[in-house]
């Protein structure tokens, strides 16, 4: 069904949108996490990609932490306004937006998946509150980035994700929808993954958590979570200034991956906050090696 409506997009869509390639690379970056006053006019937008900002963070939680049963409200920074999601968008045809849901923290507070009482009203709420959002911040899609869980193992996360996720497609909400597993989070991502695996575009694992520092190591791991996943929806990922892999040896890693067999349909950099102060220098890097890369 998901592949159907797809084509029908990309036969309806305008002769822009088919340049800008309906199955081409994508490029994806978080922004507006970290309370530095970023804007989307800072980051650098190549108009050969599918841009998708990723805004951190939509919670179901009050300001204090408290969960609130599936009803997000925006905790990203005031910059990233409604008119500018609007504007950036207009300003470049390719420019999508996804809200992505939870994150680490919430202040001090460390959010957690919770076991909803009745998990129907959980994704009614959520889809309710999500439709609104979509509505006022011109959203395209959601992400999902839950990064603790129960010590119990059996949680109702990959039920009502799968279906919140579903529900909003079906509803014309969102077009995508992307996870963000991590190194310690793949079992309830996997099994959210192998029951929805249909209505989930982008596979955005945070492969700098996974604690290799080369090329030969990120090989290992992208090898690792392509047979956990689709290897044609995961994308390989950087952190500017944090964990993992660091510098231009990232770009020897991507190398290295299309040397295997692995075709880089996109990459993903956490975060446009800290390439405030570099230059978006991985920005640009990752966008020309998008561009100039043929593939495997």
């Amino acid at each position: 069904m998901v592949k159907f409506h797809h084509l029908i997009f990309c036969f309806l869509g305008s002769v822009l949108v088919h340049q800008l390639g309906c199955d081409g690379k994508v490029m994806m970056e978080y922004i507006g996490a970290s309370g530095a006053a970023v804007k989307f006019d800072s980051v650098p937008v190549e108009d050969g990609l599918d841009f998708y900002f990723i805004l951190g963070f939509a919670i179901d939680a009050d300001s204090s932490g408290n969960p609130q049963d599936g009803v997000f409200s925006p905790y990203w920074e005031p910059t990233l306004t409604p008119d500018s999601v609007a504007a950036i968008k207009q300003k470049h045809p390719n420019v999508k937006a996804l809200a992505s849901l939870s994150g680490w923290s919430l202040g001090p507070t460390v959010l957690r998946w919770y076991d909803p009482k009745d998990a129907a009203a959980w994704i009614s709420n959520a889809f309710s509150s999500l439709k609104s959002l979509a509505t006022t911040y011109h959203l395209d899609g959601i992400d999902i980035d839950y990064e603790n869980f129960p010590k119990h193992g059996n949680t109702s996360f990959a039920y009502c994700i799968g279906e919140l996720i579903t529900l909003l497609k079906n509803q014309s909400v969102i077009s995508t929808a992307t996870i963000a597993p991590y190194r310690l989070t793949t079992g309830p991502y996997i099994e959210l993954f192998d029951g929805y695996r249909d209505v989930i575009d982008y596979v955005n694992h945070q492969f700098y958590t996974d604690k290799v520092r080369t090329p030969k190591g990120y090989l290992e791991a992208f090898q690792l979570r392509a047979s956990q996943f689709d290897k044609d929806k995961l994308l390989p990922s950087y952190e500017v200034k944090g964990r993992g892999i660091q510098g231009d040896i990232f770009f020897d890693a991507l190398s290295l991956l299309q040397e295997n067999g692995f075709k880089i349909n996109g990459i993903m950099i956490f975060s446009a906050d800290a390439s405030l102060s570099n230059g978006f220098c991985y920005e640009r890097k990752s966008q020309e090696f998008l561009l100039n890369s043929t593939g495997v």
